[in-house]
């Protein structure tokens, strides 16, 4: 299993499902919730393609790596998902799903500085 095209595909997604919720934020339902959930697909998205590019070129400690990758990838679709729910459903999508999904994220966001920090000590990287 590739999982770096796995992470690209995802990443491409959220950029769609971004670039949806902007064009409806502008047009049709100029309401911030759906700006804030696509701002954070769009900029996750590219964050998305940076991890896969990492992830394709066996690095050190991939099994994090992909973990943390994962792991942003499906709190920003949960925070974004309930942000749009309240919009479109008028409701949540459950209860703490953006909450649970915004904590999601910045746990992931941790792990990668952590693999971050355990890549750049290791004595015999490049």
């Amino acid at each position: 299993m590739n999982k770096g095209a796995i992470i690209a595909t995802i990443a491409a997604l959220q950029g769609a499902a971004g670039v949806s919720l902007a064009a409806a934020a502008a047009h049709v339902d100029a309401n911030p919730l759906l700006a804030t959930a696509s701002q954070f697909l769009m900029i996750h998205a590219g964050v998305g393609l940076g991890l896969s590019a990492l992830a394709r070129n066996k690095p050190l400690f991939p099994g994090l790596l992909t973990s943390a990758a994962f792991a942003l990838q499906a709190g920003v679709t949960l925070f974004s998902a309930d942000l749009a729910a309240r919009v479109y459903l008028g409701g949540k999508l459950f209860p703490f799903a953006a909450p649970s999904g915004g904590s999601l994220t910045i746990i992931a966001w941790l792990a990668l500085a952590l693999w971050g920090a355990r890549r750049t000590s290791r004595a015999d990287c490049d």
